[in-house]
């Protein structure tokens, strides 16, 4: 058995517009054990967590077509069947499987959804014996094993079981059963144990000489199994085509289906029988999302803009004009103290450390305010009026601070700390006889780096805690402010 590095899985099943089972859930499946999904339709199928509403089976020459637009172009190293549903149907997948036969053939036999509804006829299930013979495992619930059990008795099989299609369950246990299917077709046959009682939901593992393996994981409480079959037969076949063996596929993938159990319920999709959470095992090892550092990418192009813009290139090589550096700090002075007022506000409206942090934040802004025209404009530029551009910046500000979010305020503030500081690692360091050495070593002091990772700290809290419309707004604001600071810094020197 041999495949690419990635699995190419090829699904042929029926429809679930609510992505719970077939098709959609197949997919779904295959992805999450990092296989290229592929979908063949057998049957469109209306059906949500309630039950199924009807079937639709287009014509089988079409369905044929499906099948060798696939295998005309893509090699195939594995392939799952799922509903199937009539006769004809069957009997063109046995015939393409027949005739290209990929290293891997999956079985899922969905005569019964888990809802009790009948998807596969009675001159299709007597067709199931010719596409058995080319399977390798088949995955049958409890209702589709007695059916295959009474196939494998009329089959000829000497021990299986004899009798009417949904009697061999009701005369032969589960195992037993199982082995007269393996003896009948000569393949594998996983017993799932997922309907029974007990601490533990036990799959068993058959061949023609009994069992082979059971597979065992702690029973999840949950009415939420919609397309469980599906999800666990592809998630077999996916992982077999890379793995190379059945034991270790089954029980990687029924670890990751306890998982998709385990999260059904929090999905909340539909009002009956939904689905497991595919997503669940992927999600668990993915590091935690960083709101503030997918912001920050977000605006890289402002960045760099900014980091190239005329007043910080004259700063970086000390031929900014001095009046024109003074111009800046007029217009910062009026930034700072408005800039003071929404840190204060933040201040008041959170609590214990982060109050702490935004209080302190906006006394550092009140005091830096006060004392920058003696310090640097030397009481020169007092009378400036505020400029359109750091009026508009401040707009801004006031238009998050009365959004009634605390979140979107302190999205709004942030850029200010980060870009800054950003700004003093992208000057570097200056010798002490440059011209604004002590303003880029302002810019990189590592007390105001610090400050600028706690603020995005608590702005991350805020975002990992608000509702997508809000945490849609912290970004909309986070990214208009890095759009102001981006113009503060071109604003001196715009038409020079």
């Amino acid at each position: 058995m041999t495949c690419a590095r990635i699995p190419r899985v090829l699904s042929i099943a029926g429809t679930d517009p609510t992505g719970g089972a077939g098709l959609q859930a197949d997919l779904k499946s295959i992805a999450a054990h990092d296989g290229y999904g592929m979908g063949v339709v057998t049957a469109l199928v209306a059906q949500n967590t309630h039950g199924v509403r009807s079937v639709h089976v287009p014509d089988v020459a079409f369905l044929r077509e499906q099948l060798d637009a696939v295998s005309d172009d893509v090699t195939i190293d594995a392939v799952k069947t799922g509903m199937l549903g009539t006769a004809p149907v069957v009997r063109v997948v046995t015939d393409w499987l027949r005739q290209h036969r990929p290293p891997v053939v999956v079985i899922d036999p969905v005569m019964v959804a888990t809802s009790g509804d009948r998807l596969l006829d009675d001159d299709a299930s007597e067709a199931m014996s010719s596409l058995l013979e080319l399977a390798d495992l088949v995955t049958p619930n409890r209702d589709e094993l007695a059916v295959l059990a009474g196939l494998a008795g009329r089959a000829g099989d000497p021990d299986g079981a004899d009798g009417p299609d949904g009697a061999a369950d009701r005369v032969t246990p589960p195992v037993d059963a199982a082995v007269a299917i393996a003896r009948a077709w000569d393949v594998l046959v996983l017993v799932k144990g997922g309907h029974d009682d007990g601490a533990t939901s036990d799959d068993v593992l058959v061949s023609a000489s009994g069992v082979v393996r059971t597979f065992s994981s702690p029973r999840i409480a949950t009415t939420n199994t919609h397309g469980t079959g599906c999800s666990l037969s592809s998630a077999i076949a996916t992982l077999v085509a890379r793995d190379g063996d059945w034991e270790l596929a089954i029980g990687t993938a029924k670890t990751w289906l306890t998982d998709a159990l385990r999260g059904a319920d929090a999905l909340g999709v539909g009002t009956g029988n939904g689905p497991v959470d595919h997503g669940a095992a992927i999600r668990a090892a993915l590091p935690e999302p960083s709101w503030t550092d997918r912001w920050w990418a977000d605006v890289r192009g402002v960045l760099q803009e900014t980091i190239d813009c005329d007043f910080l290139v004259g700063m970086r090589d000390g031929t900014l004009d001095p009046g024109v550096f003074a111009a800046y700090l007029a217009q910062d002075v009026h930034y700072l103290r408005a800039y003071e007022r929404h840190l204060a506000l933040l201040g008041r409206q959170t609590a214990e450390d982060e109050s702490a942090f935004w209080a302190a934040a906006a006394e550092g802004c009140a005091v830096e305010a006060r004392d920058l025209h003696h310090r640097r404009l030397a009481d020169t530029h007092a009378d400036d009026p505020v400029h359109p551009t750091c009026a508009g910046y401040l707009d801004h500000l006031l238009e998050a601070a009365e959004s009634g979010s605390v979140g979107v305020l302190a999205a709004a503030v942030l850029p200010c700390f980060q870009v800054y500081a950003w700004v003093g690692t992208q000057l570097g360091q200056v010798p002490a006889e440059h011209p604004y050495a002590d303003w880029i070593a302002a810019y990189g002091d590592p007390g105001f780096a610090a400050a600028s990772a706690e603020a995005a700290g608590w702005v991350e809290r805020h975002a990992a805690a608000a509702s997508p419309a809000e945490r849609g707004a912290m970004t909309r604001a986070f990214r208009r402010s890095a759009e102001w600071e981006l113009a503060f810094f071109r604003m001196p020197t715009a038409g020079s």
